[in-house]
């Protein structure tokens, strides 16, 4: 299967990066064109949405999720879902962009927006109340948009 160029690059550098990092000691990354795939609407008052996101759906790529990623496309995310509805607690380390995380309930309304959070900051950004899900875009990019709390979020596994 042919990747976007986007996906290349950051497949890549992830890559790169993987391999300095087990030569660390630490576990390796793994590259995110490997990470599942969805499509993903946001449904407002502002129309809707539509982004393409990789899915954060094992331990260990909810613990890389994008870290060391150095462009995202606007177009472009990482979700993360949880089982079943918990507080849900996020950080920038070893994040060099800044993200909007919006957390997400569930019944698909987006609860709390955390916007253009700090690269690099092991500051805990929280959903304050229970969600199954966080969506990181690029920093700006629910601003930009105008997607608001309240709005309404539906995951579609991508099937390309």
């Amino acid at each position: 299967m042919m990747k976007n160029p986007l996906t290349a690059r950051l497949a890549l550098g992830a890559l790169l990066l993987a391999t300095a990092t087990f030569a660390r000691g630490d576990a390796p990354l793994e590259d995110l064109g490997n990470f599942p795939r969805a499509r993903l609407e946001i449904s407002g008052r502002h129309g809707t949405q539509h982004f393409d996101v990789w899915v954060a759906d094992t331990p260990p790529r909810q613990a890389q999720g994008l870290m060391f990623v150095r462009e995202l496309a606007p177009g472009a995310g990482m979700l993360f879902q949880s089982q079943a509805p918990r507080v849900m607690s996020m950080w920038m380390k070893n994040t060099f962009i800044p993200l909007d995380m919006l957390f997400i309930d569930a019944k698909g309304r987006i609860v709390h927006i955390a916007a253009q959070t700090t690269p690099h900051s092991l500051d805990t950004i929280s959903s304050n109340e229970p969600v199954t899900m966080v969506l990181e875009l690029r920093g700006g990019e629910a601003g930009k948009r105008e997607i608001r709390v309240g709005d309404h979020v539906r995951v579609s596994p991508d099937m390309s």
